[in-house]
């Protein structure tokens, strides 16, 4: 059923958006700024900041001393140069007209700009993030109101199963190992390596997930793989699933709550297992 056109307004194109090795200039130095660096840091790029250093925010201060991907400037903001092989630029300043000014050169220059707490003046948002190792997961209000985002983002952090993240990088490695001892990009290899992927993630849970070691990992490869079926954990080398794992339960998981979970975990594996 196709979707209705009335509702295809008012969002933003969410993109889990590549920056290693870029390079992003950063003009502020308090609280906010800090929260971008660390951001800007997640993703694997490399930081100039622009910001005197009687503001900087102790967390701040902490990264320019112990990050060898920051270069500092202990200035203000000094115009057009400031932007030369700059492919992105966050500001995070009390003033106001500074910021539009900032906003303007970029814009002039095409780079991407996103100017703290003036959304006609950003091309992007940050929302609010839920992250545990590889697992990223992004709530936007699309600026409206973020303290709402963070609310909800908490909600749903409460209900995400406790080794997610862990068990999206033996996913990973798993699915890694799989195209080499099955390469190619697309036709019947291709399909048959995303079916089996999908099955696996959809046959264990996410807590046998990421148990996974590199035997074990092997092990299913030798067993699952090679005879086209998905074994059992306990078949590949793990504790019989009626073995104790001590696991947390969190307090949110009632059964409509619990859906929700088991379906978003679900749903990131999936897609994890299905990307090229």
């Amino acid at each position: 059923m196709p979707p209705d056109l009335a509702s295809l307004h008012g969002g933003s194109l969410l993109l889990a958006w590549q920056l290693k090795d870029k390079h992003v200039l950063i003009v502020g130095g308090g609280d906010v700024a800090s929260g971008r660096i660390e951001s800007v840091l997640v993703a694997d790029a490399r930081i100039s900041l622009i910001a005197p250093r009687s503001g900087l925010h102790p967390l701040t201060q902490w990264f320019v001393d112990n990050s060898d991907r920051i270069t500092y400037h202990d200035r203000l903001f000094a115009g057009p140069d400031d932007l030369q092989t700059v492919d992105l630029v966050l500001t995070a300043i009390d003033d106001v007209d500074a910021s539009r000014r900032i906003c303007a050169l970029c814009r002039d220059r095409r780079i991407p700009v996103n100017v703290a707490d003036i959304p006609p003046s950003c091309d992007f948002y940050f929302g609010s993030q839920i992250r545990s190792g590889p697992l990223q997961i992004m709530i936007s209000t699309n600026g409206r109101s973020p303290k709402l985002a963070n609310i909800l983002r908490r909600k749903i952090e409460e209900c995400i199963p406790e080794h997610a993240g862990d068990a999206i990088e033996k996913v990973g490695s798993l699915r890694s190992k799989l195209k080499e001892r099955a390469p190619g990009v697309g036709g019947d290899v291709g399909r048959r390596r995303m079916r089996w992927m999908i099955d696996v993630c959809s046959s264990w849970d996410i807590n046998e997930l990421a148990l996974l070691d590199d035997n074990m990992i092997g092990r299913l490869l030798d067993e699952g793989w090679e005879k086209n079926q998905v074994p059992r954990l306990e078949d590949v080398g793990g504790p019989a699933k009626n073995a104790p794992r001590h696991t947390a339960v969190p307090a949110c998981l009632l059964p409509t709550a619990f859906g929700f979970a088991a379906g978003a975990a679900v749903t990131v594996l999936l897609f994890f297992a299905r990307r090229p």
